[in-house]
């Protein structure tokens, strides 16, 4: 689950890497914060997009898998514990 979080807060960091390229490129200080106040709102919203985007994607097209954690459960009266196929 860390590495999920991961990976989503790094497809969210993607506009501000970009943004920092773009500053430094044009030859602005990055380091100053009237650059960055300016643009904030539309970065964050830039970033959670790209975060929905991927998830839609991954959703629509990952693999799906038949196979999985089965939960306990009865059997003909007898229980049958948890396991993975």
């Amino acid at each position: 689950m860390l590495r999920r979080f991961i990976e989503e807060f790094g497809l969210f960091l993607i506009p501000f890497g970009l943004f920092l390229v773009l500053l430094v490129v044009t030859g602005r200080n990055p380091f100053q914060l009237h650059h960055w106040s300016k643009q904030g709102f539309r970065l964050v919203l830039a970033g959670l997009f790209v975060v929905i985007i991927s998830l839609v994607y991954e959703g629509l097209f990952s693999e799906r898998r038949s196979t999985g954690y089965v939960p306990p459960h009865m059997e003909n009266g007898r229980l049958v514990p948890g396991q993975f196929r």
